[in-house]
């Protein structure tokens, strides 16, 4: 792979992985291979998705699945130069974009969710996963995801309290805006846990709901594959790009942004960059 051409993206516009093909003839490789990719997307969320799907298929790869992880390797190739950077910013509001691709899988049928935290401009927490069951509705799955971005804004409100930084509330941005309103559909009663978890934050202030359109929708590059164009801008909106000249040598006070942080994880394995900070304006989450 060290002579191999770079490609524009790590992953094509095509449907999710199926389980099946000829079995790859060293699986060994292949899990050493997609576990060091893991390892990768702490610095490059923007294969974040593609490692997931590799990774899904560790049990028993097939050749579709080391195709699709050399994929992965030409993109990184042509992008070397590339990184998570972390920049002191004017603004300080905590932002959580959040998005799901209803019934993706192929094989299962289950639904892809991913969300994006921004902390001020940059990004501190990001998570693309299978959700764990099938979600008969796309309005099963938006909430699934709608929950799991909710609950990431709370863990880290709580963690800037702790941090002497208290936060006022978060905001929700979604295309269906159920959240905030009181009234029970009959169709989504089957979802009623996530939806009452959403409401109550919604209703004691503590996350606001509002609408973001799809072309902001930076949520979308941890759910499916991207065309070329859309996904080189929003790799550059989640703040993966190359360092700044001037930033060369001075990583800890620069790229990074902030004098002192916290590199955290929580239960469901994802990490993030939790900075010290002296105020914490409310949390928006966005969904399409």
């Amino acid at each position: 792979m060290t002579k191999c051409k770079p490609c524009s993206t790590p992953v094509d516009t095509n449907p999710k992985l199926a389980a099946d093909g000829p079995p790859v003839q060293d699986a060994s490789e292949f899990r050493s291979l997609a576990g060091a990719l893991q390892y990768l997307t702490f610095t490059k969320p923007d294969i974040a998705y593609s490692v997931q799907q590799v990774c899904l298929h560790m049990h028993d790869p097939r050749e579709p699945h080391l195709a699709a992880l050399k994929r992965i390797l030409r993109y990184i190739k042509g992008t070397l130069h590339l990184g998570l950077l972390l920049r002191p910013s004017s603004q300080s509001e905590l932002t959580v974009y959040s998005d799901d691709d209803w019934a993706g899988c192929p094989d299962t049928r289950k639904s892809t969710s991913g969300y994006a935290v921004f902390l001020g401009d940059n990004l501190v927490s990001w998570s693309s996963k299978r959700q764990n069951t099938v979600s008969r509705s796309s309005a099963e799955a938006e909430y699934r995801v709608v929950a799991n971005g909710v609950a990431e804004a709370t863990w880290l409100r709580q963690l800037l309290l702790e941090l002497h930084a208290p936060p006022q509330r978060a905001s929700l941005v979604q295309h269906c805006l159920m959240s905030s309103n009181p009234v029970q559909h009959q169709r989504t009663k089957h979802i009623e846990i996530d939806l009452h978890f959403v409401r109550e934050r919604v209703a004691v202030s503590d996350v606001r709901v509002m609408h973001v359109p799809t072309s902001s929708q930076y949520a979308d590059i941890f759910t499916k594959g991207l065309p070329s164009s859309v996904f080189t801008e929003f790799r550059s909106s989640l703040n993966v790009r190359a360092a700044d000249d001037q930033t060369a040598g001075v990583c800890r006070d620069t790229c990074i942004g902030w004098p002192t942080g916290l590199l955290v994880s929580r239960p469901a394995g994802h990490w993030g960059w939790a900075p010290h900070l002296s105020r914490c304006p409310p949390p928006r989450i966005c969904i399409d």
